[in-house]
């Protein structure tokens, strides 16, 4: 156990062992403790091709609203950007398809911050980074057809409206383009 006396042997050049007692450092002794509890990391039950359909119809809509958010705004502090990234595996061969590839919109405020929405195919999530409630990651749940995030029971699209019409002073509904 971390709390308990760390021991070890050293040889000394003439020989003799050397015994060494040391304890950890009281913060390491927390560390198991600020860890993120099992029960809250999620595991997602979707095939990868239907996180790649539900990911890219999400990621495609999001990108479709927040272009015409920007447009409608007529503000040029805002601005609106999706990088498509194949990731180290696809500058190396043009066979790999969909589920390779990791998608990054990027939502430009101005004075009120940068929203990053990204793909994590690996965890089969969606990653939000919000100035105004940090990092969050979303898993699709297919019962509700949305992105929710597990600590709070939130969809995606709820949050935005809500943060994106408190920034613009505005209504705002992105879940509007969502086509099934």
């Amino acid at each position: 156990m971390l709390s308990s006396v760390l021991r070890r042997q050293c040889l000394v050049s003439s020989g003799r062992a050397l015994r060494l007692r040391t304890t950890p450092l009281p913060f390491i002794a927390l560390a198991r403790g600020l860890s993120t509890p099992s029960t809250q990391i999620s595991h997602s039950d979707l095939s990868i091709e239907k996180y790649n359909a539900f990911s890219d119809h999400t990621m495609d809509n999001l990108l479709h609203a927040l272009e015409n958010l920007v447009d409608e705004s007529g503000d040029p502090s805002l601005e609106v950007e999706y990088h498509v990234s194949r990731g180290l595996l696809g500058c190396l061969t043009s066979a790999l398809t969909t589920h390779s590839q990791s998608g990054v919109l990027t939502l430009q405020l101005g004075t009120h911050g940068t929203y990053v929405i990204n793909k994590q195919p690996p965890n089969k999530q969606i990653w939000l980074s919000s100035p105004l409630s940090g990092p969050k990651r979303y898993d699709y749940r297919e019962d509700v057809k949305d992105w929710v995030y597990s600590r709070d029971g939130k969809g995606l699209l709820e949050l935005l409206n809500e943060e994106l019409s408190d920034a613009l002073q505005r209504p705002v509904d992105v879940s509007q383009t969502m086509e099934d």
